[in-house]
């Protein structure tokens, strides 16, 4: 598909395969052009894939600071467990955001069962930074049922459905309060629709999850994230059926940092957190005995 900006296109990034625990993700951001859109500074995207019996999704211990971890599935399921005692299964269409703060460790696994039958995965994690003035919050984790997330009525037409995960756009407000002025949305598109991307939020992304669009002419496929031109009107048309992820909101207060799986506006803070985890002074799982994973090489 074309990498073509145009009037409306700014940037368009191409996801890069890279390995995540026992399995290879597609990342879109952060690239050199590119290191956030309004807060969101990370983007992989996992799947579709069918993992065999006895394999299983799973990630061990790892910690966080400084922004809040956001997973989304399309399909399958994940048991999320952190270092607050959260135990959450995660199912295709909730939203699971967890915020680091000061600092967390969560797993991210099968559950035995899912582990032993094997199925599909598929999904979004993106992670958003905090504002400078929350980075040391304490840490927080909330899940929001696919049922108390509101669908936009009237966007797209007949076969499609737009969902707000996280923040507010047209007109509507999701549950969940975040610590900086956002959106995020996941939309299925039949053949033909047409969508104007939100023009509420100054910096705006669009993931192309499944599927092929058409903006200004230019056609982009799976993989592809597209920067949108501020401050201009972006319509966005189906060229078959398709799933979009669509966020972004007001640009962050500074550039942030990014080191391993940690976010900050201070490179200091960065390495404490380093020395930190080496050391053994982050808070353990309660309900999670495997190995944590340890800090890599090249980070250390």
């Amino acid at each position: 598909m074309s990498g073509i900006v145009n009037a409306s296109v700014e940037l368009v990034i191409e996801a890069k395969p890279r390995p995540v625990g026992n399995s290879t993700v597609m990342r879109a951001l952060p690239v050199i052009a590119r290191r956030a859109i309004g807060a969101f500074v990370f983007v992989d995207h996992f799947g579709p894939l069918e993992v065999p019996p006895g394999e299983g999704f799973d990630v061990g211990p790892h910690p966080h600071i400084g922004l809040s971890t956001v997973t989304s599935l399309f399909a399958g399921e994940i048991l999320h467990r952190d270092s607050l005692g959260s135990e959450q299964l995660i199912h295709p269409g909730d939203l699971n955001w967890m915020t680091a703060g000061r600092g967390i460790v969560h797993s991210e696994r099968s559950t035995p069962r899912r582990k032993a039958e094997g199925g599909p995965m598929h999904g979004l994690q993106i992670w958003v930074a905090l504002p400078r003035d929350r980075e040391e919050m304490a840490p927080e984790f909330h899940h929001v049922d696919q049922h108390d997330l509101p669908t936009i009525e009237g966007l797209g037409g007949v076969g499609s459905t737009v969902r707000l995960l996280a923040g507010s756009a047209y007109g509507a407000r999701a549950p969940l309060e975040t610590h900086h002025p956002l959106f995020y949305l996941d939309a299925i598109l039949a053949a033909g629709a047409t969508l104007r991307a939100p023009d509420e939020h100054r910096e705006r992304g669009v993931y192309v999850v499944e599927g092929t669009i058409a903006i200004d002419g230019e056609t982009y496929g799976a993989h592809r994230l597209l920067v949108l031109r501020p401050e201009t009107q972006v319509t966005i048309t189906a060229s078959e059926r398709c799933r979009l992820a669509l966020f972004g909101g007001a640009p962050l207060d500074e550039p942030r940092l990014m080191d391993w799986n940690f976010v900050s506006s201070s490179r200091e803070r960065i390495e404490a957190a380093k020395r930190d985890w080496r050391e053994g002074r982050f808070p353990t799982v309660p309900s999670d005995d495997g190995p944590p994973i340890p800090l890599p090489e090249r980070h250390k």
